[in-house]
């Protein structure tokens, strides 16, 4: 059944494909799994490797119940809590990424949306960085208006970052203070201002292999362009803060059936890769073409320099 299913994703012939469907990539044999979605990669994304950082632009209190989250207000964790950076601090930020050679660059914030001087601040951020720096800007400011995602691209920003997190099923496990429908209409009204889209999630929350493909049809239903793949960091303070990390074949089962059905877009390894063994290269030949690079929101990540060099020596291209 996946040397057919390979078959037709390379001719094109894989149309909408139905959850029933897709069962048996959860049986598959593991190291075929694995070459096959490399294949696809290769087919659709070429060898391009994909890089990007992201800087923590406004921290903790966030009025979400995010059972993952640090920043949550309703968690009592370690997190660091701080209003929206200065323009000029960003800048200078972004610069040195520059520098090491990220391609993307994204200002993520805590909160359910982001608003008023707060909001201001940030395009003013945007703005500066899109006319004195040459990588592509992301944005992750929760919920906005389609106004607000306007106001975005004028000012810069190409890509909007809104994960689902999850399937539709265990959303409401993970989350009550808003719905999976807040989460795809956000999506559309992103999509409609004519930006692009990364949406993922994160896998080992307590959630089945089954509601990882519900996720990666989801995704592929709404032609989302990145797709960041985070493994569950466990932090005291949160509701999952016991709960038993990933092993390595589920987290590459993960990442192959991710790119399996979404040959064309970039696969995102994002938080919890410095885990992994020699830190998800084995996922690089696995469907992941792409990588969140630096530290994370509120844990440590891989070093730029190291994962440029990862790439390079797995033949990827990163010009």
């Amino acid at each position: 059944m996946l040397e057919e299913f390979k078959r037709q994703i390379l001719s094109g012939e894989q149309g909408q494909t139905k959850i029933e469907d897709v069962l048996f990539l959860l049986d598959a044999d593991l190291e075929m799994l694995c070459r096959s979605a490399d294949r696809i990669r290769k087919h659709f994304c070429k060898d391009h490797g994909d890089l990007c950082t992201i800087i923590n632009g406004k921290s903790g209190k966030c009025s979400e119940d995010c059972r993952f989250c640090a920043q949550s207000s309703h968690h009592r964790t370690q997190a660091d809590e701080y209003a929206f950076l200065p323009a000029e601090e960003i800048l200078k930020d972004c610069r040195m990424q520059e520098r090491k050679g990220i391609h993307r660059y994204s200002i993520v914030t805590a909160g359910k949306s982001l608003e008023g001087e707060d909001f201001s601040r940030a395009l003013k951020a945007y703005r500066a960085m899109y006319e004195q720096c040459s990588v592509s800007l992301c944005a992750s400011h929760g919920f906005l208006s389609y106004e607000a995602f306007l106001d975005l691209k004028r000012n810069g920003v190409t890509r909007y970052h809104c994960n689902l997190e999850t399937s539709r099923r265990f959303f409401s496990e993970i989350c009550t203070t808003h719905t999976y429908v807040d989460k795809i209409s956000n999506i559309e009204r992103a999509k409609k201002a004519g930006l692009e889209i990364c949406s993922g999630g994160i896998i080992g929350m307590g959630e089945t292999e089954e509601d990882r493909l519900s996720l990666a049809l989801e995704l592929a239903g709404l032609g989302v362009d990145s797709i960041p793949i985070n493994v569950l960091t466990p932090i005291e303070g949160t509701p999952l803060e016991g709960r038993k990390r990933l092993g390595e074949e589920e987290i590459l089962r993960a990442v192959a059936v991710f790119r399996l059905l979404n040959p064309k877009a970039e696969i995102r390894l994002a938080a919890g890769r410095n885990l992994m063994e020699d830190c998800g290269r084995e996922a690089f030949c696995s469907g992941a073409n792409g990588a969140i690079t630096g530290d994370m929101l509120t844990t440590s990540g891989n070093r730029v320099e190291d994962d440029r060099k990862m790439f390079s020596q797995l033949g990827f291209s990163l010009t």
